[in-house]
């Protein structure tokens, strides 16, 4: 299962990577399904092209985190997922939701965490001077970006970076790490 808020190019990689590398034959397992909590994510259709089921559960359409969560969790659990992936999924997920997915709820964020939890990580690192960034997978807790580390790969930060060239190598890196965190996950699982 794939949660995702835009594009779905993380999504991407990994539907790819458990078809070249026989996901479904080595661990019995597929992407079930995509989930987006907006309507027009570009990752949806992406998706479909693919054959993987989708679903819209719109944020905006619930008086609270805790009613989305819930109405989130029924629209996962209809699936029966053995992982709960999100791959750039944009919204804080409440306790109660955390737990229910607890040791098999995996992010992706860009930067070498501890550093840089949250948002603009890139402009952040670039002002506090930093020589590399990164990307890392992690389990989700309910600290945001605090959970245990299962992959990071580090990317230089050129002295002439901007915000958005520091984005788009790693971003080149999450495709190449998610993938490989998940198959790691699921050998470790099976």
């Amino acid at each position: 299962m794939i949660l995702i808020s835009g594009g779905g190019s993380n999504m991407m990689a990994i539907v790819r990577a458990a078809e070249r590398e026989q996901w479904a034959r080595r661990f019995d397992a597929r992407v079930a399904a995509v989930i987006s909590n907006k309507a027009d994510a570009a990752g949806l259709a992406l998706a479909q092209a693919q054959g993987v089921a989708t679903a819209v559960v719109r944020h905006q359409d619930y008086p609270s985190r805790e009613a989305f969560d819930a109405a989130l969790a029924q629209a996962i659990d209809v699936h029966a997922p053995a992982l709960v992936v999100l791959a750039g999924f944009m919204r804080i997920l409440t306790p109660g939701f955390v737990m229910r997915y607890e040791g098999r709820l995996l992010n992706i964020h860009p930067s070498l965490l501890p550093a840089f939890p949250g948002l603009h990580t890139h402009r952040r690192a670039i002002e506090a001077g930093c020589r590399v960034s990164g990307v890392t997978v992690h389990q989700v807790t309910t600290e945001l970006d605090h959970g245990p580390i299962l992959a990071q790969a580090v990317v230089p930060v050129l002295p002439d970076d901007t915000p958005e060239a520091l984005a788009e190598r790693v971003l080149a890196q999450e495709h190449w790490i998610y993938p490989q965190a998940i198959a790691r996950w699921l050998s470790e699982t099976d």
